[in-house]
């Protein structure tokens, strides 16, 4: 990907934060002139994957999560990673309802509602590695 504009941001994990995630991403999406449903779809998948590290990356413990966004002609790459404790199994962590925290009222659609939201998801993950979440939207 050839890059016209990026930006990186750092923040902690705190649920309070996940608002600011949203908007900043938001935000640097608005140079491409999106819709407000391609807003909001961009919107729902970078929530999703903050919260992800939150609840099950650093398990509600303050660490950081960082946001890299790329802009190429009409299309946006988003990466959000943490330091967490990784996921063992990327592709069972993927299939729909699965939840390691069913007791938390988890429903297990994170990467299924990033699935849906985005044009495309990579997850890199390993015990102990953090993980890596990398979504593309073209707009308009």
């Amino acid at each position: 990907m050839k890059k016209e504009n990026e930006m990186m941001i750092e923040f902690d994990s705190r649920s309070c934060n996940e608002a600011f995630a949203r908007v900043t991403v938001a935000a640097f999406l608005t140079q491409l002139n999106p819709t407000l449903e391609e807003v909001a779809d961009v919107k729902t998948a970078v929530s999703e994957a903050v919260t992800n590290c939150i609840i099950h990356g650093y398990e509600e413990e303050v660490h950081k999560i960082k946001i890299e966004c790329a802009i190429d002609e009409k299309q946006i790459r988003i990466i959000v990673s943490d330091g967490g404790k990784g996921i063992e199994d990327v592709k069972k962590a993927m299939e729909p309802l699965y939840t390691t925290k069913p007791d938390q009222d988890r429903s297990g659609m994170g990467f299924a509602f990033m699935e849906a939201f985005m044009d495309e998801v990579k997850v890199e993950s390993g015990p102990g590695e953090g993980t890596k979440v990398t979504m593309w939207k073209t707009i308009g």
